[in-house]
């Protein structure tokens, strides 16, 4: 009974790297999973959920506790059940045991661990302006790590992304290890790196760097090479589910209200994504048309759109598109099997071929949907921010618009073969889509000034759907699209520039005071304070 070393703490002579690996690397996509429904809330590309009746409210201290804690430590996994994964710590032991090992080479693994750390970093100052960098996971000599600016975190991040490249390029391979994104392909790694640096250079608006990296041609250009999550059918241990689906395709009907704007546009545009990003349970919407309110299922229906609403779509989108307009914090109704549910891409759901059936366990793709990550049509959108920050002749813009539209199109639509079920004679034709892509272009290039603009924006916003996390940055860097709907509530305080520090961190760190507002702003966000930025708050 004399324990010299406890059995629930494996020393790391114990630890298996490969094991380490899948633990960063289950971190990350849950970390990506949250940054996706941050970014993509708070800019209406997906409904905005929190309760608050404010945006202070609504993103409360706790709202970055995960991230950090996945990032510096370990905290649940969204990509599956009940384990505590995390980054920091896992990969400091990958690289002690690399040390101390004569046998094997885990540079593959430090590499892999050294990018997905470096992105992770990158978007903590994007949605925080700070984060810990020098004084992390040194618990010993820092208790109570100080922050570091976002420009050293940014710096730093870049170096990592340096390092991890050097390692790819040495050649070990995985050594048994799983590479969950890539296959164990170093190549798509390094294209990954390169794409990385390129979402740094547009977020600070390093033009030259971003167009060298473009000239060098190694980068996500094709949607072979997409950095996704791919997600799995299996219901328990673990549930592989895409979390959309595994809270919409309950017993109990879907649990999701999808975004107003996103389902609005997309209706009235005859956008070909419409089928495959929303499923309907129902035909009509109470209060759209001519269809009459009902106050027990859409409380919203019967209400007289308040005067800061003129001209915006309050509550009710026609064709049984049922959802919620940005910042509704009102209690939810027995509209679980009417309201409109997440669809097949990205989440592994039904398409919608117009039966308006209810969601259930398995039905459509079973919830193996991917978590868009970076995919090859961002990158067409941030070339076409590129070239709008340069002043780049609109001929240029049009181009990456109308190739990120096609790539955004062609991998929605491909999602169409998860549903075996559905009626395909509801996907759209070649045609169809040539000639939509074809509409927005024309409408692009005979428009200029801001209304150019909120055309490519509001695209780049369609094409983020499942996996905004840069929409958020777009949004403050650029203030596009300018003619957004306004928040459900007439004053919900200034739009957040950043959000509070994790509060569990505010909590047990004395060198961490939290903040009183959102209104801190990144390094590079350079704007003007609100309320008048951004300019549809």
């Amino acid at each position: 009974m004399d324990l010299r070393v406890s059995p629930n703490e494996l020393s790391l002579d114990q630890s298996d790297p490969n094991l380490l690996l899948n633990s960063i690397q289950l971190a990350y996509v849950s970390n990506m999973n949250r940054f996706n429904d941050l970014g993509a809330g708070a800019t209406r590309v997906q409904y905005a959920t929190g309760g608050g009746q404010d945006y202070f409210t609504t993103y409360p201290g706790t709202t970055m506790n995960a991230i950090w804690s996945r990032t510096y430590s370990s905290d649940f996994n969204d990509a599956g059940e009940d384990d505590d994964v995390g980054m920091w710590t896992n990969l400091d032991a990958i690289r002690t045991i690399d040390a101390n090992n004569e046998d094997n080479d885990y540079s593959f693994h430090i590499a892999m661990g050294e990018t997905l750390l470096a992105h992770n970093l990158m978007l903590i100052v994007d949605y925080m302006g700070e984060a810990v960098f020098t004084q992390a996971g040194n618990p010993t000599e820092f208790p109570a790590p100080m922050m570091d600016s976002g420009q050293d975190v940014y710096a730093s991040a870049m170096a990592l992304l340096d390092s991890a490249e050097a390692l790819f390029n040495k050649g070990t391979g995985l050594l048994g290890g799983s590479d969950f994104f890539y296959g164990g392909s170093a190549s798509k790694w390094i294209k990954l790196i390169n794409t990385i640096r390129l979402k740094a250079h547009v977020t600070t608006g390093n033009t030259a760097a971003f167009n060298a990296i473009v000239a060098g041609d190694n980068y996500i250009s094709s949607s072979a090479d997409d950095m996704v999550w791919q997600y799995g059918s299996q219901v328990q241990n673990p549930d592989a589910r895409h979390p959309y689906y595994a809270a919409d395709y309950t017993p109990s009907g879907a649990n999701i209200y999808q975004p107003n704007w996103t389902m609005e546009y997309m209706l009235d545009s005859n956008d070909p994504r419409i089928r495959y990003y929303f499923y309907r349970q129902n035909s009509e919407t109470p209060g759209a048309g001519t269809t009459e309110p009902d106050e027990e299922t859409l409380a919203c229906s019967l209400v007289i759109p308040p005067p800061h609403y003129d001209g915006f779509t309050y509550c009710s989108v026609e064709n049984g598109y049922w959802g919620r307009s940005h910042g509704n914090n009102e209690g939810a109704p027995p509209d679980n099997f009417l309201r409109t549910a997440s669809g097949v891409y990205p989440a592994g759901g039904m398409f919608d071929d117009n039966s308006y059936a209810n969601v259930g366990l398995g039905k459509g793709g079973a919830g193996a949907g991917i978590e868009p990550i970076i995919l090859a049509s961002y990158v067409d959108f941030w070339k076409g921010q590129n070239a709008i920050a340069a002043n780049a002749p609109m001929a240029e813009v049009a181009g990456h618009l109308q190739a990120g539209m096609e790539k955004s199109i062609a991998k929605v639509t491909s999602f169409g073969a998860l549903d075996g079920n559905a009626d395909k004679s509801f996907e759209p034709s070649d045609t169809d889509i040539e000639a939509f892509v074809t509409g927005v272009v024309a409408d692009f290039n005979a428009a200029s000034g801001d209304d150019a603009v909120n055309i490519f924006s509001e695209q780049y916003w369609i094409a983020l759907y499942g996996g905004g996390a840069e929409a958020f940055n777009y949004y403050r860097k650029t203030g596009f699209p300018n003619n957004l709907p306004p928040h459900w509530e007439p004053n919900p305080g200034n739009f957040p520039r950043t959000f509070l520090y994790p509060s569990d961190e505010t909590i047990t760190n004395p060198n961490l005071t939290q903040r009183t507002d959102l209104s801190t702003q990144v390094f590079w966000d350079t704007n003007p304070g609100g309320p008048a930025f951004p300019p549809s708050n």
